[in-house]
């Protein structure tokens, strides 16, 4: 069995990260399997096709900027790219992120059409059902459903700052994603596939795969963090932060700062230096990690991780945390609630910076209720990457057959 994937991303972010140990898993059961790729370099050419240049990204993007295009860009680097799918012929196609500025959707898929191919979509956002955005939750939109046209989220990722194709956007997405023979749907949570089924998709068997991690390593681990950073006797709040993103609910670590006690701390990752600079004394700001190893690290040293999204399907953030002993605290938003599992965490109804703290104070006063190895056994036994993903090579072999 020869199996491409093909992502905006590969090893970066989550969808970089799922993609990277279904391929790992691939080749450690003696399958054939490739990785084609948007964005980034990386040197493991052997397995590894880049999908067009930056100067294709670039122009995807004004595309995308000015006339609400995206996914309809990149036409000569998407036929480039299909010659080299031509000749590796694929028993089947994993599909993942297809927006990202690198793909030609519409070439894509009569290319897939075309050849009969066997597809498995794993969708990791709402965009493949949509006339524009990935999330319309926080909107409470519901055209979607019925069709899309005058986008409330037109300026949000992939934004456009001038024309609204959302109605054509939608139109079209709807043509060319469906009468596929042989494709099957994977959702990374409950939330998700109830959205998919009340989708122009719904004609699509859809099946849930949990998101998994790697556990080894992502797990309790003995370090110097709170030393190096003279935390030792701090309660630690844990957060993952993007100032760019109000999705992932920054602005209420901000708001936590201001009920925090003297013998707690917030420490939030993945910032620059200029929002480091501007964060309150009880916060700790630390830039974007790339190693794994030391973000476990942090993990393990904080008491509890809290994820304030407002929107999102299934965070692998929450997972991680878990993975490595410490409880989780979210908005009961999306697919986030559903990595919480008894003694895991608490998911807070009302979104509210007060609220938060609420659970803070819960799960600090009854610490042995969300002990850590109550957190890591439900990741090892959930959450489990070489478990989880082994799901795909069942459905790889359904459709083939």
């Amino acid at each position: 069995m020869r199996v491409l994937s093909i992502n905006s991303v590969y090893k970066t972010g989550s969808t970089g990260q799922i993609v990277k140990y279904i391929h790992e898993l691939l080749i450690e059961r003696n399958y054939e399997s490739y990785v084609a790729f948007g964005r980034g370099e990386h040197d493991e050419q052997k397995y590894l096709i880049k999908i067009g240049s930056q100067i294709d990204l670039y122009f995807h993007g004004i595309l995308t900027r000015i006339f609400d295009k995206h996914g309809f860009g990149s036409y000569k680097s998407t036929i480039n790219f299909l010659n080299i799918l031509d000749s590796l012929n694929p028993s089947i196609i994993h599909l993942h992120n297809l927006h990202g500025y690198y793909v030609n959707v519409q070439v894509l898929f009569d290319f897939i059409k075309k050849r009969n191919i066997p597809v498995v979509w794993t969708l990791h956002d709402c965009w493949p059902f949509t006339g524009h955005c990935c999330y319309f939750d926080y909107l409470r939109c519901n055209k979607w459903k019925t069709g899309c046209f005058k986008c409330d989220a037109k300026n949000k990722y992939p934004a456009s700052y001038f024309i609204d194709s959302s109605k054509k956007n939608y139109d079209n997405k709807r043509r060319i994603f469906t009468g596929i023979n042989k494709l099957r749907i994977v959702v990374p949570s409950k939330w998700l596939f109830s959205l998919v089924k009340d989708s122009f998709l719904s004609e699509y068997k859809i099946e849930v795969i949990y998101n998994g991690i790697d556990i080894k390593t992502f797990r309790p681990t003995v370090n110097d963090f709170r030393k190096r950073k003279n935390i030792d006797n701090k309660f630690i709040i844990l957060g993952v932060a993007n100032f760019q993103d109000y999705r992932k609910g920054y602005q209420y670590f901000l708001e936590l700062s201001r009920y925090i006690k003297e013998d707690e701390i917030i420490v939030l990752v993945g910032l620059n230096n200029k929002e480091i600079i501007k964060l309150p004394k009880n916060i700790i700001g630390i830039e974007k990690i790339q190693n794994p190893y030391y973000l476990a690290d942090i993990y393990s040293s904080a008491n509890v991780f809290v994820n304030p999204t407002l929107e999102d399907n299934f965070p692998n953030t929450n997972i991680e945390a878990l993975a490595c002993g410490t409880p989780v605290i979210t908005f009961d938003t999306g697919g986030s609630p559903e990595a919480i599992h008894q003694g895991g965490g608490l998911v807070v109804k009302n979104k509210s910076a007060k609220a938060l703290y609420e659970a803070i104070k819960y799960i600090k006063n009854n610490i042995k209720e969300f002990s850590a190895e109550t957190c890591r056994d439900i990741a090892v036994k959930k959450f489990d990457y070489k478990i989880n993903y082994l799901r795909y090579l069942d459905i790889y072999k359904e459709l083939i057959n």
